[in-house]
């Protein structure tokens, strides 16, 4: 009886897992449609750029913002009903966007997206860790992050198929009303769970839920070197990702030669490498606790080689052909997901299951935030010196993460000093 509540409890786990994936594909796409149809909308609303600057740093203050502050509601609200709420949120505001008619409504809706999907995340995680042991925790973590890359593959298709014969207003609203679709089928999977009177937390003889046995406070835990280096760690690994999402396809087509017709028919291959990363580093880690070794060892294993291959980066610049430069940033971001998978997950399994949310959170608004101030320092370098060194911080920042990883200490439960 006791197995088949357990096979029942890890189903129910893994369908939770496969809507978080979808979830995350849904985000990715509704804040992409924005950067597809920038072009058509700068010129129906008659937008400069500044103008269209000021609406994309409305979403990145306001996610950032709303990545701490909506962990802290999932804390307080729960997983579930902060699931429909953020989904049902960031889809109505992008749905808005089909109103705009000028640079105020448009940075007033992209700051309302921000406020939605920055709740999301953190959210997600919470389901994670309320759902997964750690021998299969950063498995889901994977699946979450591949939803990144897989919601950036899918949206540029789709919305411009939609803008073609439609219009891009209609392309907002048809991705809006994608989130909607979600909410039916994860409304119904948690009433199953309670009709079947499973344990959704994990029990509590399992080896998390000791580790946690003496929960400390959130202002112990912010304090904490175990935490500050770990957070930091991410910190510096997002902003190195984030110079990748923004600035790869302008050096491809600046310095490498690709026209625009290029960069559809191939800058598609380094986000894939990244999901096959997000995977395989997670099933690595995963497989290596299963065979008994300690999750200290696990997460290390996997999180120091993975960092030194995203590392490599920096020799995409130096190399000798286009397609040289395209495998080797393919590799670096396959590595950079494969850390992330891991580096998201250790930050489940250092912090009191009461706080994860908003400690999740705290660690992605920092991210969200160097990466934001990185970003006219990279175009400042990028007009003086090229792209050299843009390509030299973002393989240093591996390193530096590195360091501060192992700097972490184990990878345990944070404990009140005695």
């Amino acid at each position: 009886m006791v197995e088949l509540e357990d096979h029942a409890r890890r189903r129910f786990a893994w369908a939770v897992a496969v809507l978080v994936f979808c979830g995350s594909v849904v985000n990715y796409m509704d804040r992409t449609v924005l950067g597809v149809v920038m072009p058509q909308i700068r010129a129906d609303l008659g937008l400069s750029n500044a103008d269209y600057g000021l609406a994309v740093n409305a979403f990145l203050v306001c996610y950032a913002v709303f990545y701490v502050l909506g962990g802290r509601v999932a804390d307080w609200l729960g997983y579930r009903r902060m699931f429909v709420a953020t989904v049902l949120f960031w889809s109505a505001a992008n749905m808005l966007h089909a109103t705009a008619r000028g640079m105020l409504s448009l940075s007033l809706f992209r700051a309302l997206l921000g406020v939605g999907e920055g709740g999301y995340y953190p959210t997600a995680i919470r389901a994670i860790s309320h759902w997964f042991l750690p021998r299969d925790r950063a498995k889901a973590v994977g699946l979450m992050l591949c939803g990144l890359s897989v919601g950036t593959l899918i949206t540029p298709p789709i919305v411009a198929a939609i803008t073609l014969h439609y219009g891009w207003r209609t392309a907002f609203l048809v991705t809006g009303a994608a989130g909607a679709l979600l909410v039916p089928p994860w409304v119904w999977l948690h009433r199953r769970v309670r009709r079947a009177r499973l344990p959704e937390h994990q029990p509590s003889g399992s080896p998390d839920s000791q580790n946690h046995a003496e929960e400390i406070s959130l202002v112990e835990v912010l304090r904490h070197r175990k935490y500050l280096c770990t957070l930091a760690a991410r910190m510096m690994t997002d902003s190195a990702w984030y110079f990748y999402l923004f600035w790869l396809p302008g050096y491809f087509q600046q310095v490498r030669g690709f026209d625009l017709k290029m960069v559809g028919l191939t800058l598609w291959i380094p986000y894939l490498a990244a999901d096959i990363g997000a995977l395989a580093g997670a099933w690595a880690s995963s497989g290596l606790i299963r065979r008994g070794y300690s999750v200290n060892f696990s997460r290390k294993a996997v999180l120091v080689p993975s960092a030194t291959l995203a590392s490599l980066g920096t020799l995409t610049y130096f190399a000798g052909s286009p397609y040289l430069g395209l495998a080797i940033v393919s590799l670096a971001m396959f590595g950079h997901l494969s850390w992330a998978s891991n580096i998201h997950t250790v930050i489940t399994e250092i912090t009191p299951p009461r706080h994860v949310a908003t400690l999740y959170g705290i660690t992605g608004a920092s991210g969200t935030a160097l990466g934001a101030i990185t970003q006219p320092v990279i175009g400042y370098l990028v007009d003086v010196s090229g792209y050299a060194p843009a390509f030299l911080y973002a393989g240093g920042a591996y390193f530096a993460a590195i360091a501060l990883a192992l700097s972490a200490g184990r990878v345990e439960p944070i404990r009140t000093a005695r």
